[in-house]
């Protein structure tokens, strides 16, 4: 079988996978008696559990139609959290300090096992992170010693602590295609050039790494600022001077991240763990955050200049 159907039949399953942990949500709501918004909070996650599983099956227009009825709820704040089942912290306190640093485990066999796919073998680097997401959680069920019943209630709480902002990577993904098939690429790059002066590469640069920290700030997301960005700026003023795509396009997605440091729109780098640890204050994170984003935002500019040229 060809290695890249493998790879696609690999994606359909995890996201299978995904799509049931939706409906395991939806279920958990439904049974909550005292949820203020159960239907329309139940309704979320099954609509969401449905998208996920059945995926290419679904007309188009359905699954847009779908997504509108979510954002109809979302609207008129029909999603909330339910109740949850909360921690023992006297049980974490103990299980953390006999686990200790072994806690780290999983998230190494994630980024390790992922990149020794990726590099070494035909299968495309998102199954990969799949694969490597089954074995870290072998590993973490070896560390803990937890229950199949405890990962269950974990995930429904991280779910539901999520809420909405759960579809909002996959909105802003599919935004920026829209805006890259729209021709936003093409409307940024008449206005920059009516600003910076022809030739200038430093400009240039300055311009794409910037583009690419704002763009991404805005939509949340910095793959889908990549494609509008590198189109409206990194080519007409990187590219066309000389600057290597290879080198320039990598610091451009670097920078762009940069971005991704200082938004809430990257619900799933700073909503969630705000969410999760019920903090306070919505912003903490950027607000921890937003210095080194700066720092290394503006470290990217001479970077691109002495590297790509």
């Amino acid at each position: 079988m060809d290695i890249k159907v493998i790879s696609n039949i690999l994606l359909q399953i995890f996201y299978i996978m995904v799509g049931l942990f939706f409906i395991l949500t939806m279920m958990f709501t439904l049974k909550d008696k005292n949820h203020k918004t159960k239907y329309g909070t139940a309704l979320f996650w099954g609509i969401l559990g449905v998208i996920f599983i059945l995926g290419e099956a679904i007309p188009s227009v359905i699954s847009g139609f779908l997504i509108v009825v979510i954002g109809l709820l979302a609207a008129f704040n029909q999603i909330n959290l339910g109740t949850i089942k909360q921690l023992d912290e006297t049980f974490a306190s103990l299980k953390a300090d006999k686990i200790g640093l072994k806690i780290f485990l999983p998230s190494l066999i994630i980024a390790l096992v992922a990149l020794l796919i990726a590099q070494f073998t035909p299968i495309s680097g998102v199954a990969a992170i799949g694969i490597s997401s089954i074995i870290a959680l072998i590993a973490t069920f070896l560390i803990t010693k937890a229950k199949p019943s405890e990962f269950i209630e974990d995930s429904n709480r991280m779910f539901q602590s999520v809420g909405a902002t759960a579809i909002l990577p996959q909105l802003l993904a599919a935004l920026g295609a829209l805006f890259t098939a729209a021709g936003v690429g093409d409307i940024i790059s008449n206005l920059i050039s009516s600003v910076i002066p022809e030739g200038n590469v430093l400009i240039g640069v300055t311009a794409y790494c910037l583009g690419m920290a704002i763009f991404t700030a805005i939509m949340g997301n910095a793959f889908a600022a990549f494609s509008v960005i590198t189109v409206g700026i990194g080519v007409p003023f990187v590219f066309a001077q000389g600057g290597d795509p290879i080198v320039a396009s990598a610091l451009a997605m670097t920078a762009g991240f940069c971005g991704t440091l200082l938004t809430p729109m990257a619900a799933n780098f700073n909503i969630l763990p705000v969410a999760l640890l019920e903090t306070k204050d919505k912003n903490a994170v950027i607000k921890v955050q937003a210095v080194f984003a700066l720092i290394l935002l503006a470290l990217h500019i001479p970077l691109m200049y002495f590297l790509a040229f």
